[in-house]
Order: structure tokens, then sequence, then C-alpha cells
């Protein structure tokens, strides 16, 4: 699978990314920059697709993206999984903002779905 390197080495990569996934499960929305949206929505996706099947070793596999947090990977299992029950990917919603004063990067809203369609 191809990925963005977004400017970091690997482990700052993996450990910005599990940091972004855990607060997009916790708050159901975040704002960041496009490419890291797009990079989350990645993460984010395969947890849920985990959660979908919800066998232990499916659980192990989510709790090693987030680094061991049972709360995010809980949540997950128990209520975002059973929320896209019937839904096959497109879990999130990217909303684009204003470019940021600092560097010029597109800022977005990353943001779960509310329900199934």
């Amino acid at each position: 699978m191809a990925y963005r390197k977004l400017g970091v080495d690997n482990k700052h990569r993996k450990s910005m990314l599990a940091t972004l996934t855990k607060q997009l499960v916790m708050n159901e929305q975040i704002t960041t920059t496009e490419s890291r949206a797009k990079e989350v929505r990645k993460f984010f996706d395969k947890m849920i697709s985990y959660g979908k099947r919800g066998t232990l070793e499916d659980r192990r596999r989510a709790l090693a993206m987030v680094h061991n947090d049972k709360e995010v990977v809980n949540k997950v299992f128990n209520d975002l999984a059973k929320r896209f029950q019937e839904r096959n990917g497109g879990y999130t919603q990217i909303l684009k903002l204003q470019e940021r004063r600092g560097d010029g990067s597109l800022m977005v809203i990353l943001k779960i779905m509310e329900e199934a369609k």
C-alpha cells in the first residue's frame, strides 16, 4: 500500500497517525492538514474493518495500531463497528477549510459519518 511520508521519519509518522486516529475515535472529528487526514482515514477504515470482524486476533491488531489504548479499541469494537455494520467503506468525511496562515497548508475537518446510508 502506498503512503505519504508526511515529512517525518517512519517512527514519527506511525506514532502521529496512531495519535490522530485515537483523537478521531474519541472526539469523532479532528482538524488537521489534508494530507494527514487522508492517511488517518486509511488507519481508521482498517480499525473499523477489524471491529466489524470482531475476533480476538483483530482486537489485538487494533490494539497494536493505537499503542494499546483499550478505551479506543473498545469504542471501535462496541460502538462504531455496530454503527457501520451494513456499510462497506466510506466511514469518514473530509470537509475543507481555509489554508493555514503560516505555511499555506490546506486545513480540513476529518469527521466520522453519523449513520450508515
